[in-house]
């Protein structure tokens, strides 16, 4: 199956789809279709490429993972490669483009969006920037970063997963998660871990998290009522409902109290 793949049979529970790692794609000519690792090796490329790197968490990382447990799986062998859809009309793509004050970073397979990426670029002299990218205050991914600092080493579950796209949502003011965001990139994470036999091969907070302000099309301060959406969303997606003390939710938490501690110092 060098050129072309089956779709995954049902008995195949542990094979890892285009659909599973990336929840927005679209269509069985991709969603449904098992990563192979020539994939990632051509993903990683274009990123190289372009960028003179690979992104940490991106869509090549993202397809390393997939890959390497189909492998182990034996689902895929080690030069398999889905043709038509990382060599065909559309193939890989990675595109930067410049606004004001950032630069915008987005990967595609195939014509689909699968990650998209903001990288702050300064508009003027650097002691005019204000700290903090909200006028000193804490930003809900800022609070995301802290997370992977004070929990960095926990795999990712489900209700991780759900406290980071309650995150994103606020941050972005969007209704919808992020193509290849750090939402995204938590629910592939979730799923993957979920089927993983042990845990130094699980995907970690801090690989999700590190880098989350640059993964946000949006950001802006923590507040309260953020505090509590992204509370809710871990524990109700956690088995004992509860929250982890160092966790997402705790994160955003302590965000929202240091930015409303501020700014009732704040001079009137």
């Amino acid at each position: 199956m060098s050129q072309e793949q089956p779709r995954k049979p049902e008995d195949q529970k542990e094979a890892v789809t285009y659909g599973d790692v990336f929840p927005g794609v679209q269509g069985v000519e991709l969603a449904d279709k098992l990563v192979a690792p020539k994939d990632a090796a051509i993903m990683q490329a274009e990123e190289n490429a372009v960028l003179g790197k690979t992104i940490k968490g991106g869509a090549a990382a993202t397809l390393q993972t997939a890959a390497r447990q189909n492998e182990k799986a034996g689902v895929v062998g080690p030069d398999d490669m889905n043709a038509n859809i990382v060599t065909g009309d559309e193939g890989v793509s990675v595109k930067e483009a410049e606004l004001p004050g950032r630069r915008i970073i987005t990967e595609s397979i195939a014509g689909q969006a699968v990650g998209q990426y903001s990288q702050r670029a300064p508009l003027a002299a650097p002691n005019t920037i204000q700290a903090g990218g909200a006028g000193g205050q804490i930003t809900i991914g800022e609070a995301l970063e802290a997370t992977a600092m004070t929990a960095g080493q926990k795999p990712v579950e489900w209700s991780d997963a759900a406290a980071i796209q309650a995150a994103e949502v606020r941050a972005t003011g969007r209704t919808n998660i992020v193509p290849g965001g750090v939402a995204a990139a938590a629910q592939s994470a979730a799923t993957l871990n979920a089927r993983a036999t042990k845990d130094e091969e699980k995907t970690k907070l801090a690989d999700i998290l590190a880098d989350a302000t640059s993964k946000l099309p949006a950001d802006k301060p923590a507040t309260r009522r953020d505090a509590e959406g992204v509370t809710g969303a871990e524990m109700r997606n956690d088995p004992f409902l509860t929250t982890h003390p160092t966790g997402v939710a705790a994160s955003v938490a302590a965000a929202a109290r240091l930015n409303q501690t501020n700014s009732n110092e704040m001079p009137k």
